[in-house]
């Protein structure tokens, strides 16, 4: 009796709600699929030192997880969510990333980080190559090159408030916010 491990110190438990919009047993469960990803990487306990902070799945092993799976941007969003930009997560990240798409993240934030998958060359900027990215993505290359650029042109052009050819962060914002759809679909159950 009583051989239960501890995975989070009190402290951690209570640190981790306080900096995320998740609950204690919402906390929990993500250190289970966390460790079910690598348990020969990640130690059941996460109470010593700084664990949480330093053992790192790869971004190859993360993309396996069933809540990402059939996501076609789960290698950018990890790559937005880990320091390093190489899509490789701490227990901390993996953590940040699932706060950010739960349901009670607030809309700001989503958007926010919508803006950082969509901006692929990471210049605060989202462009014509920026979106063609995306668009490979979405479309899986299905369209020639011409019909990628007109499309890419096209939803530039829309959104384009101060006619630079590039949409800020201001004219993403108010693009997403017309679209009610987006935040139906920007979460992920935990």
């Amino acid at each position: 009796m009583g051989n239960k491990v501890v995975v989070f110190s009190e402290e951690q438990l209570q640190d981790y709600q306080d900096c995320t919009f998740l609950t204690r047993k919402d906390i929990l469960r993500i250190q289970k699929k966390f460790r079910n990803l690598a348990t020969d990487i990640v130690p059941k306990s996460m109470t010593a030192g700084n664990v949480t902070s330093t053992v790192m799945l790869p971004l190859d092993t993360i993309v396996k997880l069933p809540e990402l799976r059939e996501n076609p941007f789960k290698r950018r969003i990890c790559e937005v969510f880990s320091k390093d930009n190489t899509g490789n997560l701490t227990f901390d990240e993996f953590l940040d990333m699932l706060s950010i798409f739960s349901e009670e993240a607030p809309r700001d934030i989503k958007v926010f980080y919508a803006f950082k998958i969509y901006d692929f060359d990471n210049d605060n900027h989202i462009g014509n190559e920026d979106m063609c990215t995306a668009l490979k993505i979405l479309t899986v290359n299905e369209l020639n090159a011409e019909e990628m650029n007109q499309v890419c042109s096209k939803a530039i052009e829309e959104a384009d408030v101060d006619g630079d050819g590039k949409l800020s962060y201001m004219e993403f914002n108010h693009v997403i916010l017309r679209s009610p759809e987006f935040f139906s679909t920007f979460h992920i159950r935990i």
